[in-house]
């Protein structure tokens, strides 16, 4: 069934083709070879249509406006002239035969380039040809403008034709090395006079123009013309008024030297005039890196014109170079008296246009004063351009939204209407002049910085350059020539307070031209009515009723202005308008009779326009040049004053016609910025291929964004991108030059991908500081006094971070795809860098690194918000190694357990009263091989210098000991992924050691005496210990009793450190506190439990679906093995064989997680398993039934004599022993006795314990005047010890029993599988250990 049309289009109206990507960058001009309507020549073809006596003078306007344009094409050409003198092949001498050949095509070759030097001479010379010369000057009477491009072009020629003289003097050489050179010798000679000769375009215009009639007049006519138009600043657009004074000081030397009369030029235009001018612009825009001074100008010409040397003050202006320092600083403008100016220009909408009859030549009481200072540097005028910018943008958007509300109006206010459209041509003139206004300081900024290079650049950016430059640029210097040149006037010559407002205006003009693009179609009809409505007015209304009064008696001008409302009157637009309209209009005052027409959306022609204008002058003029006056002034004119003012308002009015009619191209003019990027000048200059990026304006201003960290100015930080648009558009466009493009789109290509790589840095370290910001404790910042250099000021990131358009030589890029592509690689770098920074230290850094890691999670997590980027979880697991299923171990995981192995357990202590392990002072510790500590920038810690500072004052705090605070490290860093791996590689490492010290303990049993009894109470204390020594007679296994003591001092730390991991996993999983940590468990719980088998029961209780046998992930693989056992040929069996043990392992871990049991319990049941098997070596049955009082050599026997050795030597001089073994060695002993059951026996008869009850009853029995209290005092350090040491044995046995309880072994045992069974009788046995995940695996 077909959906109505109607459905269609409502329901495509409720789709949204916008995005959320934020407007940051200019105008959206692709590289394109288009022509606008503007750099199209106007060949006025429809002028004919109209049948008047103007084909003559439209024909000479065509052959003018060609000149003008192949002008500038032969000004592209010398412009981007590139030298091939470098490229020129040197012959050695063994190959001298082929020397005629090959200058043969090195000539052929040359001689394509020197065509193009005989296009721009042939074009001089058919310029400045009397016959050209006669119909260009005869036309310059019917218009002006279009005459003074073709000058400008002349001399913009002369200035660029001494940079090809060195290709034409290779040339030459090869030719004259050439055979049949004489041929074409008066040629090329011709030729070189033509481009080495200063001024020669110039001369041979001013030959041919003085044998035309009359051309004092006209050259007079024409500076009359520019002078007035600079003053009162006609001109729309910056490039005419550069082309003004660019033309002017050439204009004032050639009419000057003339034979005739060469001080008429100073009746009709006052010297003060042009020094003014010429001091108000004393630097001139010509190229993007060549600039003009019209001082300079004058004096050069004045030796070619020796009638114009008599003009001192003129010849008196200082040139740019030759202005005094505070000169060079401030140049003085005119100010005028604000109401005297007010009372001269008229109340219309065209004020900025209409001046009355007052002009500034003919109001000599205005009192001029110094009063404003003008500035070339933008720095200066960036506050006034702000408030422009901001009025502007406000206003233009209130006009687009009445004008979208007039749009959706039906039978509006005709007057409303016409105002709301009125008010919009209004500021897209405004909009016009202000971008018009801000490139031209561009513009001149650039020039003056040209004719001003910095003098004394920093001497460290100078020895920067030298290094970075070196590969540019092979010269016996650092950096010389044309390359250091170049730094003085671009790279050293910008402050940084001047590329900020540089960055600024470049930002106002691509945003203002932007906003004015945007609405091209929606404000279109409303322009051409406007303009429609201006013309028609003037033409039906204004000239009707001139020639009713003024010009009713005048046949010539009436026929003038009948020829204008021929031309340009619409008099259909009397007969559309409604009859209702017709009539409200006709009841309206007397004032608006007349002839009535409806605005239509229908403008005028550029023909129309041109001839208009050509016919406003005819009638203004009268064909006298000699008139004194301005253009319209009224002295000695048989017009009206008021009529002399009308006509002079609608001729400047059509001069902005033409603009607003080109409304699309106008924009593009006026916001195209490429002539910051061209260098070529300097590049022909200089011995350098090409200059390096970090002297290319473009990326200076987004350097210096991205440097400065400006909140301001960061959404800008594209707008300088626009730049190689403009400059990629102009040259394919404008220079036709293919590799200037090649060198744009090379230097594009290199600055965005260091932007791109800079702004992620710069993101990068904005995030990881404002999380270390936020990590910070608070009482630490409120016991600050400059507590705020620790917070981070907000950055505008989100428009970068949602660019998905950017717009570049016609490319689109995803900017938001790269920045989020580098920054998983940046934070995968930071946590390797934290890892390796990790594995440089010792396992106290563990707090360190859990603390920097959590940083960079929480970094991650605010970046997350505004960028997709990968979980965390994953980056962290692919750096640790840990991304598979059945992976449980890590790198983390390894390197903690390779520390505790190395380092932790042979050289690290306990003490029990503060449950911290610190690094024993006495023992000689043994070399590590470390890597050394990694360097990296402060962003990969915590951001910044002072965020760093603080950071690590706080890791320091924890880099001395090891405790609960690194323990708590340890089990988040780790998880409950890796962290049984650790245990297992701990209970294994108990087992290794109780396997390590049974021969040792073995050899110690054989030294013991057949039979040691109880040590006897009247010997004392110093006898009993007499006795002991000598019962063992172990001195000569001094290495083995000290071998033995470490092995139960490592085993004693590893209990106590699965002790210290009991509290942490009671603290961190028992406790409802840390909900993100139990929602993670749940969620691997359901991920873990369908492989496992496991299913919830009736009760809430967790059950296994198969009654016997193995786990659905071990049964898996265990199936596939059996398959490939059946083909071995097609697959490795053997890798099969490993996964399944692997599956198994994981099997055990998980389940044994999911019971949640005692790590400590867990260990003492394997360390009681692994006991069990030296049960019958260490703790032998007697073979009486009874207790084994005297010949007894069971464990507790072993190590009562080492304890009391140890504690004797703890009492004496250095070494310390305590100090070596710390409190482990009695959680060590003390366990292994407890688990082989020997506490009561070890109570018992315990060489310390009967030495204490000794020294009681002698302390007891013993009254102040005994002899032998002295040899007691002797004893009390031991006898502390002594005491001190049974006080912790008795801590020891009491935790053992409340966590081991041994009636009839009912203790936590372990199953054949593995897993922990709680409080049930089970037999212990070593190899139920077996399926246990091994180190390695």
């Amino acid at each position: 069934m077909a959906v109505p049309i109607e459905e269609a289009m409502s329901a495509l109206s409720t789709f949204s083709l916008e995005d959320d990507q934020p407007e940051v960058q200019g105008p959206a001009v692709w590289v394109s070879t288009e022509r606008g309507a503007t750099s199209s020549p106007i060949e006025y073809s429809d002028v004919s249509a109209y049948r008047l006596s103007l084909s003559e003078d439209t024909k000479a306007l065509n052959q003018l406006n060609s000149l003008i344009r192949e002008g500038k094409e032969m000004e592209s050409v010398l412009y981007t002239y590139r030298s091939c003198v470098k490229a020129l092949p040197q012959l050695p001498d063994s190959m001298k035969q082929n020397q005629a050949d090959l200058y043969l095509e090195t000539y052929q070759v040359l001689d394509l380039e020197m065509s193009r030097l005989r296009e721009i001479q042939r074009w001089q010379a058919s310029a400045s040809s009397k016959q050209k010369m006669l119909q260009l000057y005869y036309s310059v009477l019917d218009c002006l403008w279009p005459a003074l491009p073709l000058v400008a072009n002349t001399l913009q020629l002369q200035q660029l034709g001494p940079v090809t003289c060195i290709v034409l003097l290779t040339f030459t050489q090869v030719s004259i090395l050439w055979q049949d050179i004489d041929s074409m010798r008066e040629e090329l000679d011709d030729l070189q006079i033509f481009l080495s000769t200063r001024w020669a375009i110039l001369l041979n215009l001013h030959v041919e123009m003085f044998r035309v009639n009359n051309v004092e007049d006209i050259l007079q006519v024409l500076i009359v013309f520019a002078v007035e138009s600079l003053e009162l600043d006609f001109a729309l657009l910056f490039p005419d008024r550069h082309v003004l004074l660019r033309v002017l000081p050439v204009l004032v030397v050639l009419a000057t030297s003339s034979e005739k009369d060469s001080e008429s030029l100073y009746k009709r235009v006052k010297i003060n005039r042009l020094i003014n001018v010429f001091k108000n612009d004393p630097v001139i825009p010509a190229f993007p890196d060549l600039h003009l001074s019209p001082a300079a100008i004058l004096k050069e010409l004045s030796m070619y014109f020796p009638k114009f040397s008599a003009q001192t003050r003129l010849l008196t202006l200082p040139a740019p170079h030759e202005l005094p320092p505070r000169e060079a600083q401030e140049y003085p403008v005119y100010c005028f008296d604000v109401n005297l100016i007010c009372d001269l220009v008229l109340k219309t909408r065209y004020a900025h246009m209409d001046i009355m009859e007052g002009h500034l030549h003919e109001i000599p009481s205005i009192t001029r004063s110094f009063t404003y200072q003008r500035h070339y540097l933008i720095v200066n005028h960036i506050g006034a351009i702000r408030a422009e910018h901001d009025d502007f943008t406000i206003r233009f958007a209130l006009s687009l939204n009445q004008l979208v509300l007039l749009k959706s109006m039906d039978g509006a206010d005709i007057e409303w209407c016409k105002e709301v459209k009125g008010n919009m041509y209004d500021l897209v003139v405004e909009g016009f002049q202000l971008l018009s206004r801000w490139i031209a300081r561009i513009w001149e900024q650039c020039a003056w910085k040209f004719s001003r290079p910095c003098k004394d650049p920093v001497l460290t950016e100078s020895l920067e350059a030298a290094a970075s430059f070196s590969d540019y640029e092979k010269v016996d210097g650092p950096v010389s020539g044309g390359l250091s040149r170049f730094l003085w006037v671009v790279r050293y010559n910008y402050s940084a307070e001047e590329r900020k407002a540089l960055v600024e205006l470049v930002s106002y003009i691509k945003s203002v031209g932007s906003m004015m693009q945007r609405c091209d179609t929606l404000a279109a009809d409303a322009l051409w009515e406007t303009i429609h409505s201006e013309v028609q007015e003037f033409v039906q209304n204004t000239l009707a009723t001139m020639l009713k009064t003024s010009f009713r008696k005048k046949k010539d001008l009436s026929r003038i202005l009948s020829d204008m409302r021929t031309l340009s009157a619409d008099w259909m637009a009397n007969t559309s308008k409604p009859e209702s309209e017709l009539q409200a209009l006709q009841h309206g005052s007397e004032e608006s009779k007349g002839s009535f027409f409806y605005s239509r959306p229908v403008a005028p022609t550029a023909a129309q326009i041109h001839c208009l204008q050509f016919l406003i002058y005819e009638v203004v003029s009268g064909g006298n040049m000699r008139k004194p006056g301005g253009l319209f002034g009224n002295s000695s004119s048989e017009i009206p004053a008021n009529d002399l003012k009308q006509l002079e308002s609608f001729f400047y009015k059509l001069s902005f016609f033409l603009h607003i009619l080109d409304y699309t191209v106008t924009v593009a003019t006026l916001t195209d910025l490429g002539f910051l990027w061209f260098r070529e000048f300097y590049l022909e200059s200089s011995r350098v291929i090409q200059f390096p990026i970090e002297c290319s304006l473009p990326w200076m201003l987004v350097d210096y964004v991205i440097e400065s960290q400006n909140a301001g100015l960061l959404e800008s930080v594209l707008i300088p991108f626009d730049i190689y648009n403009d400059s990629a558009q102009h040259a394919l466009v404008v220079l036709k030059q293919r590799f200037l493009y090649d060198e744009i789109e090379a230097e594009v290509d290199n600055c965005f991908d260091i932007f791109v790589l800079k702004l992620c840095e710069m993101i990068f370290t904005h995030y990881k500081s404002w999380a270390a910001s936020e990590l910070l404790d608070p009482s630490f910042l409120f016991a600050l006094d400059n507590g705020e250099k620790f917070s981070v000021q907000p950055m505008r990131f989100t428009a970068l971070l949602k660019m998905t358009r950017v717009k570049l030589l016609g490319r689109t890029i995803n900017l938001r795809s790269l920045i989020a592509e580098r920054m998983n690689k940046m934070f995968r770098e930071n946590i390797e860098f934290l890892f390796d920074r990790f594995e440089s230290q010792d396992l106290c850094a563990v707090v360190e690194l859990e603390k920097l890691l959590g940083i960079l999670q929480l970094a991650h997590q605010l970046l997350s918000r505004d960028l997709s980027i990968d979980s965390f979880g994953l980056m962290s697991n692919e750096m640790q190694e840990n991304v598979s299923l059945v992976s449980y171990s890590s790198r983390l995981a390894s390197q903690i357990w390779t520390e505790m192995q190395n380092d932790f357990l042979p050289n690290y202590i306990l003490c029990n009263t503060t449950q911290r392990f610190v690094r024993s002072s006495k023992v000689s510790v043994l070399p590590v091989q470390k890597p050394s500590v990694p360097y990296a920038k402060p962003s990969f810690y915590c951001g910044t210098q002072d965020l760093n500072s603080a950071h690590q004052s706080f890791s320091r705090l924890h880099s001395g000991f090891f405790g609960i605070p690194h323990m708590f490290a340890i089990v988040r860093l780790l998880g409950s992924r890796s962290l049984p791996w650790l245990i297992r590689a701990l209970l294994d490492h108990i087992s290794n050691k109780i396997t390590t010290l049974e021969p040792m303990i073995t050899g110690l049993q054989e030294a013991l005496p057949k039979s040691i009894g109880l040590l006897p109470f009247d010997g004392g204390v110093i006898g009993c210990t007499r006795l002991v020594k000598e019962h063992l007679k172990w001195h000569s296994k001094s290495e083995l009793k000290a071998e033995i003591l470490r092995g139960i001092k490592e085993i004693g730390s590893v209990l106590y450190w699965m002790g210290l991991l009991d509290i942490v996993l009671v603290t961190t999983y028992g406790l409802c506190s840390n909900v993100q940590q139990r929602e993670e468990d749940t969620i691997h719980f359901m991920q873990t439990a369908p492989w496992l088998g496991l299913i919830p029961g009736a009760d809430g209780q967790i059950l296994e679906s198969y009654e016997e046998g193995d786990s659905p992930v071990v049964n898996l693989f265990k199936s596939a093995i059996a398959a490939t056992m059946s083909n071995p040929c097609r697959f490795n069996p053997s890798s099969l064989y490993n996964i399944s043990k692997q599956a198994e392992a994981a099997d055990l871990l998980y389940k044994a997680n999911m019971n949640t049991g005692s790590v400590l319990e867990y260990a003492l049941a394997f360390s009681s398993a692994a006991l069990d098997k030296y049960c019958t070596r260490w703790s032998a049955a007697p073979k009486t039934g009874f207790v084994d009082i005297t010949s007894s050599k069971d464990f507790y026997r072993i190590y009562s004599g080492l304890q009391i050795q140890y504690l004797e030597e703890s009492v004496q001089p250095p070494p310390n022993n305590h100090e070596v073994l710390g409190d482990s060695v009695a959680w060590g002993g003390c366990t292994i006795i407890y688990l082989l059951g020997q506490q009561l026996h070890f109570e018992l008869f315990d060489f310390s314990y009967q030495v204490l009850n000794v020294a009681e009853v002698e302390a007891a029995a013993i009254n102040p005047s005994h002899k032998n209290l002295l040899s007691l005092q002797g004893s009390e350090a031991l006898l502390e010890a002594m005491k001190k040491e049974r006080r912790l044995n008795n801590h020891v046995f009491s935790m053992l029993k409340a966590r081991c309880p041994l009636e009839d072994k009912q203790a936590c045992a372990i199953k054949q599988s593995g897993a922990p069974l709680h409080r049930i009788k089970f037999e212990n046995t070593v190899s139920a250990f077996e399926t246990l995940p091994q180190k390695g695996a």
